[in-house]
């Protein structure tokens, strides 16, 4: 399901990133954003953009709306509704099945501060992942044209200093200090999944679905024939052979855009490697860790 229109634009606003973006008279006040998983589940958040509260839900198979995991204010705290190892497998899936999602970067950056770290996780991997997303924030920028004399200057006016060119505005949605003081995990928070009323078993089940959906796609179409070089890479830590994998994937007919994206040019080390990790069929974090 693509992403709306709507959450493509506020994901370009650091206000919104920020929690500062307030009541907007050309957005609506409640947005309500779903990304389906697996299997007719799907993740649901619910922003109310004048206050920032947020509510994450878990809409079951045939049903219409969401049962609730967990809820917000927007100054925190946030609840730990989602282990982090649960969101990282439902980021890559939704990625997969979307191509209007070049990288699970928006489902982690969204989602990430209901998924809290525990002492099982690797904090810096965590964290590693997380500064991805926020990266992967990108808008498109047109450079600007230089600003240069209409005929050839006199020598003494001839240098840059005289005809600057006008600077380019970041491509990133973020700022450098944004994306440290977001990128951190976050901590324990409230313990929602104690409460008897939490969806454990239909979380169970969907977490199940996501990670079957995983471990299939190694062996589907034209990864399974690339899979060896996959894994290589994986093990050894190595991203060099990465082109490799590309220029088999695309003589075996790979077009899924998600996939050849995460894998050109410019290589971006974190997003290659989630995916060489997804098509060797490799647990999160096993290619992750050589790079962080």
């Amino acid at each position: 399901m693509p992403v709306s229109e709507a959450l493509r634009r506020l994901a370009l606003d650091p206000r919104f990133w920020a929690g500062e973006l307030g009541e907007a008279d050309d957005l609506p006040s409640q947005l309500r954003v779903s990304f389906p998983v697996v299997d007719g589940y799907a993740l649901v958040l619910d922003i109310d953009l004048p206050s920032g509260e947020r509510a994450l839900g878990l809409r079951r198979p045939a049903s219409s709306e969401p049962v609730q995991l967990g809820w917000a204010p927007a100054d925190g705290p946030y609840p730990a509704a989602l282990r982090w190892w649960e969101l990282e497998s439902f980021a890559r899936v939704i990625a997969l099945d979307d191509p209007t999602l070049p990288h699970p970067g928006l489902v982690v950056a969204l989602l990430s501060p209901f998924a809290p770290s525990t002492p099982d996780d690797d904090a810096a991997g965590v964290a590693a992942v997380r500064e991805a997303a926020y990266r992967s924030l990108r808008r498109e920028v047109t450079a600007a044209e230089p600003a240069g004399p209409e005929q050839a200057p006199l020598p003494l006016f001839t240098d840059e200093s005289w005809w600057p060119v006008p600077p380019v505005p970041s491509p990133q949605v973020l700022d450098e200090a944004a994306i440290a003081a977001m990128s951190a995990p976050a901590q324990a928070g409230l313990q929602v999944r104690a409460d008897s009323r939490f969806p454990h078993e239909d979380l169970t089940d969907v977490v199940r679905r996501a990670s079957a959906l995983l471990n299939r796609v190694p062996h589907q179409e034209w990864y399974a024939t690339t899979r060896p070089l996959a894994r290589r890479i994986a093990d050894s830590g190595d991203l060099a052979p990465v082109p490799d994998l590309l220029g088999a994937l695309t003589e075996a007919g790979c077009d899924h855009p998600t996939v050849l994206d995460a894998l050109s040019e410019p290589l971006v080390p974190l997003e290659a490697c989630w995916m060489v990790e997804t098509l060797a069929g490799a647990e999160p974090g096993t290619l992750l860790r050589h790079h962080v």
